[in-house]
């Protein structure tokens, strides 16, 4: 199987379509990858492919090899900047055109989420992220069942979902990262999300509030143009851990799409209260100015929203550490 070389993997979910999950997947990558972590995106979300976009790589193909696809390269590791590797894959690089439309019945969507976890050769990786879409449909179901049957069963969970995973050393389906927006009506969606990771006992390792202001570009305000507080409300409802509040930046969306570096007025601070709340004057003393300045991965350092990430890359990498220490005590108890 592709995926016996990966120690961890976490989907990225959310019950309602265009709150971000995938630039939360991509951001979520790109800080792991600055702690020293080897990680992979794998993008499902087979009508709306996006990743490729986020990571600047539309134009990129996969190359077929004994066994599978190998997937595209973002960016290689490097020991001496303590930075991990990070490589994708998509249907976006299987389609002939960006523009064409994927009109698949289930069955075929089915087949081919389970091709993707079957054949693409990742490697060696300690975080596979998932960026999944919107809803509750066949492919989560079908993702889901796929990762049960080389997952089992955690002898001691968390969250709402009750934990799954497999013994130590194997592929372990950590949990899920449930992404949703302020307002009522995408929490009301998104909490079916929660019920299914519940249902389908899929361990929730937090919940991320997205759009939850906007940092203006002229100014340091954050302004809360969708309200605030929905995510965290929810959170509590569910009993999951709230991982933090994520606002709008214009810069990163510069970065996104036109590989510019963010540059921010003095004093900008952002994710006030969430983990991770570190000055961005913290992230340019880091950069290192001789090396590697064209990767996505070095000018996302200098992006606002770097910091926060960042916390919430340690929450979850703490959350698996501790949860798969208890795993490796029940084996030996």
């Amino acid at each position: 199987m592709s995926l016996d070389q990966v120690k961890h993997i976490i989907l990225i979910l959310s019950g309602k379509g265009g709150v971000g999950k995938s630039s939360i997947t991509t951001q979520l990558a790109l800080s792991l990858t600055l702690q020293n972590h080897s990680v992979g995106i794998l993008d499902v979300d087979l009508t709306g492919p996006s990743i490729p976009r986020f990571l600047g790589v539309e134009s990129a193909t996969v190359t077929q090899a004994p066994g599978g696809w190998v997937p595209v390269p973002i960016h290689a590791a490097n020991p001496t900047q303590q930075l991990g590797r990070l490589s994708c894959m998509s249907l976006a690089f299987l389609l002939r055109d960006r523009g064409d439309a994927v009109v698949w019945r289930g069955p075929k969507k089915t087949a081919m989420v389970r091709q993707f976890l079957r054949d693409v050769l990742w490697g060696e990786l300690d975080y596979l992220l998932v960026d999944t879409p919107p809803g509750t449909s066949d492919e989560h179901i079908s993702l889901v069942e796929a990762l049960l049957k080389q997952t089992q069963p955690r002898p001691v969970g968390g969250g709402v979902g009750g934990g799954v995973g497999s013994g130590p050393g194997g592929p372990q389906l950590a949990g899920a990262v449930v992404v949703t927006t302020p307002q009522a009506v995408a929490t009301a969606d998104v909490k079916k999300e929660l019920n299914f990771c519940r249902k389908t006992r899929v361990d929730v390792l937090g919940v991320v509030e997205n759009m939850a202001g906007f940092v203006c570009p002229h100014c340091s305000e954050c302004t809360n143009v969708f309200s605030s507080g929905g995510g965290k409300s929810m959170a509590e409802e569910f009993g999951v851990r709230f991982l933090g509040s994520v606002p709008l930046d214009p810069q990163f969306v510069s970065l996104v799409e036109e590989g510019r570096v963010p540059t921010y007025p003095d004093g900008t601070r952002v994710g006030e209260g969430g983990a991770g709340d570190e000055g961005l004057g913290d992230v340019r003393e880091k950069e290192n100015e001789q090396e590697g300045q064209e990767s996505l991965v070095h000018k996302y350092r200098k992006c606002a929203l770097c910091p926060l990430f960042l916390g919430f890359a340690r929450t979850i990498t703490d959350i698996v550490a501790e949860s798969r220490g208890v795993e490796e005590g029940a084996a030996h108890g």
